[in-house]
């Protein structure tokens, strides 16, 4: 019997209910079975990044699960890459901010969430927090698979297939920031994180 613990980490503004964590919740509780058990943790990420890592990592090291996936989208797949390379486990980016710290400097200030009004002080430091989190080369691409779409409208997905060579790659013809059709690739998802 194996264990696994599935962390999916959201993307910035967003939230454990957005449609692809839903789906994916989903997709992984129909997997779970009583010889392999996956553990579902999807938490409401913090406005600090060191923070979110902090709680993330703890929950991890409460669990007993005998293997970690992280699966992030967007900045997500930002924290993915820090939790792959610190756990040596395997990691599923769709759309990843791979600098994250550039791509939100922009965005220092009173924010809300996408699916509630709920404010929150999105501050200077947390761009240094970013930085320090910065993965500057995965060390093994064979464990990350990328899912780029060339329709993202808010990062490059070209920067993406650069930084994730060598990794399984599936670079969408079209979509959109948030992988609009992200249901016809889950299987996929599901296929490459199976022990």
């Amino acid at each position: 019997m194996t264990s696994t613990l599935l962390v999916y980490l959201h993307g910035f503004r967003s939230s454990p209910r957005s449609s692809k964590a839903v789906m994916t919740g989903e997709a992984i509780k129909a997997l779970s079975t009583v010889n392999n058990p996956i553990e579902w943790y999807c938490p409401q990420l913090l406005a600090s990044p060191q923070n979110s890592m902090d709680m993330v990592t703890e929950h991890i090291h409460l669990s007993k699960a005998d293997h970690i996936v992280v699966i992030g989208s967007s900045l997500g797949g930002f924290y993915a890459n820090y939790l792959a390379e610190k756990y040596g486990c395997k990691a599923v980016v769709l759309n990843p901010a791979v600098r994250a710290a550039r791509e939100l400097a922009p965005h220092v200030g009173m924010m809300t969430s996408y699916d509630n009004d709920e404010p929150f002080d999105f501050r200077p430091e947390y761009i240094d927090e970013l930085k320090a989190l910065q993965v500057e080369r995965i060390s093994n691409p064979s464990r990350y698979f990328l899912i780029a779409a060339k329709g993202d409208e808010l990062l490059d997905w070209q920067e993406m297939t650069e930084f994730y060579q060598g990794a399984k790659q599936l670079v969408l013809e079209g979509s959109d920031h948030g992988i609009a059709d992200y249901a016809d690739h889950l299987p996929a998802v599901l296929e490459f994180i199976s022990p």
